[in-house]
Parts: C-alpha cells; sequence; structure tokens
C-alpha cells in the first residue's frame, strides 16, 4: 500500500485531503501541530506524527517510507511579511528538504493557492509564489507538481461560510465594484483532484490552476442568482457595496492592531487588493483533466444545497 506523508492535515482542506486519500486506499502519515488538550483519536489508515514545519525530526519522521508527499499546510492569516513567508516559503522549503533527504519520496505535492499567480498583490500571494519557487529549486529527483485552488467552500469553511450565511439572511457584503470574475471550487473536488494526481502525476514541475468547471468562473450576479434560488427560494438578496477606500481604513487599522496586540488579521491592506482583483479565474482545467483523468462534478448549486442543508 503507498504512504502519503501529509501536512496540514487537521485544517479544512487537509482533513478533506486526509479522508479522500484513506478512501482511495492510500496509508496516510499526518502532520499535526501539538498542544495542551490535544488528542488525536486513532482513524483507520491514518497514522499521526506530532510536530511542526520547523521541527526537523518530527519532519523526518513524516516521510520515513513515504512514496508521495501532500503538502497542504500554510497560513492565510499574518500581520507581517516575515509572518507569511516562514510558514509558506520557508515551510514548504524544510518538507522539500526533508523528503529529499528521507530517499523514499518519489513525487510531491504542493496545494499553493491561485493568488500565487499574482505574486505583487499581498505578503500572502508572494508567500504562496515563493514556495512555488522552493520547491521547484529543492525537489531534487523527485516528480513535483503544484495545485492552484481558487476559494474552496464546503463542511468545515470557517471562510466562506459567513458570505452564505450573510446570504441566507438576504444580505450581501460586496468588496469593491464588484466586477470581477472568480472561480471557485467545492473541498470535495479538490480533493479527489489531489486523489487523481497521487494516482497520475502527469508532468513534473506542472503548476495546476483549477476550478468546479463553470465556464469563465463566476460574477456576482450568477452568484447570487444561485444563492437566492439555494438559499432563499427565490427571495431576493441584497448587495452591500463596501467601497474599497472603507476596506483600505479597516485593513490599516487591523494591521496597526495586530501588531500592537499580537494576532494575525484576516483582512489587510494586502487582502484588501486580492479581493479587488478584477481576475480569479482558473485556466488549467482541461491540462490537468487530460494529465490525471481527473472532473470536477459538485456545482455551486449543489455545494450551496450541501451547506444548507436543501435537497436538490
Amino acid at each position: 500500500m503507498t504512504t502519503v506523508a501529509l501536512t496540514g492535515a487537521t485544517g479544512f482542506i487537509g482533513a478533506a485531503l486526509c479522508d479522500a486519500l484513506v478512501q482511495a486506499g492510500y496509508h496516510v502519515r499526518a502532520l499535526y501541530r501539538p498542544r495542551n488538550g490535544r488528542v488525536m483519536h486513532s482513524t483507520p489508515g491514518v497514522k499521526w506524527v506530532a510536530g511542526d514545519l520547523g521541527d526537523d525530526d518530527a519532519l523526518a519522521a513524516l516521510v520515513q517510507d513515504a512514496e508521495v508527499v501532500v503538502h497542504c499546510a500554510g497560513s492565510v492569516r499574518g500581520a507581517t511579511r516575515d509572518a507569511f513567508d516562514r510558514v509558506n516559503e520557508q515551510g514548504t522549503l524544510r518538507v522539500a528538504q526533508a523528503a529529499v533527504r528521507g530517499g523514499a519520496a518519489r513525487r510531491f505535492l504542493l496545494i499553493s493557492s491561485l493568488a500565487a499567480r499574482e505574486p505583487q498583490l499581498s505578503d500572502y500571494s508572494r508567500s504562496k509564489h515563493l514556495g512555488e519557487q522552493a520547491l521547484a529549486a529543492n525537489a531534487g529527483a523527485m516528480q513535483w507538481a503544484a495545485i492552484r485552488p481558487p476559494a474552496v467552500y464546503g463542511p468545515g469553511d470557517k471562510e466562506m461560510l459567513p458570505l452564505f450565511e450573510g446570504m441566507a439572511k438576504g444580505l450581501a457584503p460586496i468588496p469593491g465594484d464588484g466586477k470581477g470574475r472568480f472561480s471557485m471550487i467545492h473541498v470535495a473536488d479538490l480533493a479527489s483532484a489531489v486523489c487523481a494526481w497521487v494516482g497520475q502525476p502527469g508532468a513534473s514541475g506542472a503548476i495546476y490552476e483549477i476550478d468546479d468547471g463553470h465556464p469563465r468562473g463566476y460574477d456576482w450576479d450568477t452568484v447570487l442568482a444561485t444563492a437566492s434560488a439555494v438559499l432563499r427560494g427565490g427571495a431576493p438578496i441584497r448587495r452591500l457595496t463596501i467601497p474599497v477606500p472603507v476596506l483600505r481604513t479597516i485593513a490599516a487599522v487591523n494591521r496597526t492592531a495586530a501588531r500592537v496586540f499580537g494576532y494575525a488579521p484576516m483582512l489587510t491592506p494586502g487582502k484588501v487588493r486580492e479581493v479587488t482583483h478584477a481576475d480569479w479565474v482558473g485556466h488549467d482545467n482541461n491540462i490537468f483533466m487530460q494529465a490525471t483523468g481527473w472532473h470536477p462534478v459538485v456545482s455551486f448549486e449543489q455545494g450551496l444545497a450541501a451547506l444548507s442543508g436543501v435537497s436538490r
């Protein structure tokens, strides 16, 4: 049985990847961060390894005898550039180096982000781009690839769920002019894409932008029309447009407060540039499907219905 080393297995996406890999017949060795009171329950097909991305001994134990490494761990919140780089760039570097030193890994998949396509926008997007470069430079003889998912949603998501809950109540906050286009993907489809790559990896050095297959992504009109039908039985959803200057002001206050009080904010000046960027549409579904045989199966309507408990 093939062993897959997985980082980030306790997060929203990583937990879905772990479940999907086990269901696909792989043995998973999963890294988790120990903390007071945390107990990882025994799960068939999963062996838990305590440690973090800065722990060389834990990383060595993680990749031992693992033929495939899937690096999903990352940071989406941070008050400084160094905070993002430490996890998203240096963390990727350390996992890749551990895999090369271990000698068993033949393949390495990085779960990156569509934001890496635009590294000039934010410290986060830059760090994800640098993580891809770190893998490319340190993969050695391993066959490697990166998947850049767009906005990911589904059970357990804490980032997009508040938006959908607002829509269910009839109100949708829209950042900026609301004229951009963007892709989305349900976490189950992302997990199945990872399993497809593990089984049929395709070309080494490939970077894939995948999504749910909706032509040219989405605009806000389409999202709101779908949410109205699924979440409100056709009742309208009112737009609450948030001007960019207001977002920038909130982000600046967040960043200052974060540095004073030592927490990691979500809305920062860089995040404002990200969410108001005009083009977050993925481009490589067909390429990835041809390479791996994968195809998305969860439409946005189906994904919303599952979140809301509505059967369609």
